[in-house]
């Protein structure tokens, strides 16, 4: 098995982040507490939020902001064809029904001209999904939100610090969510946040996440107002988010360094299209198309570059299944789409490296 020298995605915790969980054990509070409380502040006050909510994953955010939302079981929620199926996940674990809407195939985000046909009586809420920090059309959606009465829940999970115009993604919907997973930009391993500038999200938010209690319980003779769950994000997990966030401008320019470069070395390379990158979005991962994506990934693979295929369209999925004729964008891209090496971990020598490899397998395929 050939070793991967260059990652396609690679976290990474400073030894000098390392005080911030020491922090958490040094207190003896190893469930949530002040430094979750602390890492909700920082995220609201980066991304211009009034409030934020932090949360087990992003999947149960997303759940957590519908419900908050006044989505309910049996209601109908528009999610895009393209997407991890966490996003399909979440409006399932509410008892809520997934309708698929097909993508724009310049974007792979949510195609605001296919969403007024998929809305019935029955639809409560929207979730875009800004697919590797690429913003979806918000003006659109937020219109066709607003005509029809609808929740604008953003999955940001792969846009954290990614602009809109001159907003952040995940604050222009009614809420937003951000994933601290290891491929994120910061990562508490496993982890999510919600935000939103609406009081009363945020005021159902917080009995939802910790049991129904509206502040931090005993675990004795509380009073619990309503129902809730158990999706509380711990103080070790939020030390290391805290100690990574001094780490983030740095991460972010290399982010967007790795897309610059991928995108003048390979312009003009075979059929290879590289994803548009806007100003104000941050790339999250560099990704392309190319109708050699499965040659182009194994040969990148036999040279110790790694890289990730594109999720199959959720409609393709067995709990999901459709037929390809009403996905033909997402049908016909995911099975070209492909991300390349990433990682903030990479230097431009690395960057060079892959591209001469792209380079090397189209002049070979010629």
């Amino acid at each position: 098995m050939t070793r991967m020298t260059i990652p396609w995605w690679q976290p990474k915790v400073e030894k000098g982040d390392y005080r911030f969980i020491q922090r958490a054990l040094d207190r003896n509070f190893v469930n949530e507490g002040p430094q979750a409380r602390e890492f909700e502040e920082r995220i609201a006050k980066l991304v211009g939020a009034r409030y934020a909510v932090s949360a087990t994953s992003c999947t149960a955010a997303i759940f957590l902001a519908l419900k908050a939302a006044g989505v309910k079981a049996g209601d109908e929620v528009l999610v895009p064809d393209m997407t991890f199926i966490a996003t399909a996940h979440a409006v399932d674990l509410l008892g809520a029904k997934v309708v698929l809407v097909d993508v724009d195939p310049q974007t792979l985000n949510i195609d605001p001209s296919k969403i007024a046909r998929a809305i019935t009586k029955r639809t409560r809420a929207i979730i875009p999904v800004h697919v590797t920090g690429r913003a979806a059309d918000m003006n659109a959606i937020t219109q066709i939100a607003k005509k029809h009465r609808l929740a604008v829940i953003e999955d940001a999970a792969e846009a954290f610090m990614s602009k809109y115009g001159k907003r952040f993604l995940g604050t222009i919907g009614d809420a937003g969510c951000f994933s601290f997973s290891p491929n994120k930009t910061i990562s508490t391993g496993q982890g999510g946040v919600i935000v939103t500038s609406s009081k009363k999200i945020y005021e159902a938010l917080k009995p939802l996440k910790d049991q129904g209690r509206p502040q931090r319980g005993t675990g004795g003779d509380d009073v619990h107002f309503s129902v809730g769950y158990n999706f509380k994000l711990t103080d070790l997990q939020a030390g290391a988010g805290l100690g990574q966030l001094k780490h983030l401008s740095k991460r972010l320019k290399r982010m967007k360094r790795n897309y610059a470069l991928y995108a003048k070395h390979l312009k003009g390379i075979g059929d290879i299209r590289v994803f548009p990158s806007r100003k104000g979005e941050v790339p999250q991962w560099t990704d392309i198309e190319t109708r050699k994506r499965d040659e182009l990934e194994k040969y990148l693979r036999s040279k110790g570059i790694d890289s990730r295929k594109y999720w199959h369209p959720i409609h393709r999925q067995r709990a999901y299944r459709q037929s390809d004729n009403k996905f033909p964008a997402s049908t016909r891209l995911s099975y070209r789409a492909l991300w390349l090496p990433s990682a903030f971990t990479l230097s431009d020598a690395d960057i060079h490296t892959v591209c001469r490899a792209i380079k090397d397998f189209f002049k070979n395929a010629r």
